[in-house]
């Protein structure tokens, strides 16, 4: 193999590698963001969606914000929802108010947007055995063990957020600089 050869051969292998990092960059490969509801058919959610904002503006409890740039380029300005400013009620004014249909029909006893997890580390009635400010669920996904430490029965929970909403994990445990609390929903 001669030497120029050789040298194209790198090349084109740090090109095909640097493709894919750019990829990654380019769509936030990883970043699983929750969508409003109806939105959670992810490919047609992005082939539909406009990044108009209605959603976000008529979103009564201020869950619906907006992926930025660190969500990935492709990802930047579409709706995601935010649990820790406020819960899901399933009012269906962001699927009235989306013009293309980008959100469909949603029925919380049936469909999820996601799925609460508690993180064991996190939660304050795994460390102290002292709080049940999860305890918020209308659909009775969240239950206690007899050492009063929640968990949540995914067949139940729909990924409304108000469990993340209450959790005050970062409030009373030494802050550490992320935003996550003991109990977050993640997509289904």
């Amino acid at each position: 193999m001669k030497r120029r050869n050789f040298l194209y051969g790198m090349g084109a292998g740090a090109a095909v590698i640097a493709f894919g990092g750019a990829v990654k960059v380019l769509d936030g490969e990883g970043v699983d963001h929750l969508r409003p509801p109806g939105g959670q058919d992810e490919e047609r959610f992005k082939a539909l969606c406009l990044r108009c904002d209605k959603c976000r503006t008529v979103c009564p409890e201020d869950c619906v914000s907006v992926a930025s740039i660190e969500d990935g380029l492709l990802n930047a300005r579409l709706p995601k929802l935010d649990f820790h400013q406020g819960k899901c009620t399933f009012c269906d004014q962001c699927i009235e108010a989306c013009p293309t249909g980008a959100l469909e029909a949603f029925d919380p006893q049936i469909d999820k947007i996601g799925i609460a997890q508690v993180d064991p580390e996190r939660c304050i009635a795994y460390v102290s055995g002292s709080c049940d400010r999860c305890n918020v669920c209308e659909y009775e996904a969240i239950v206690f063990d007899e050492m009063k430490r929640p968990s949540v029965i995914e067949e139940k929970c729909n990924g409304c957020g108000a469990c993340t909403e209450a959790c005050t994990a970062n409030v009373f445990l030494s802050f550490d600089g992320d935003r996550r609390r003991a109990i977050e929903v993640v997509r289904a």
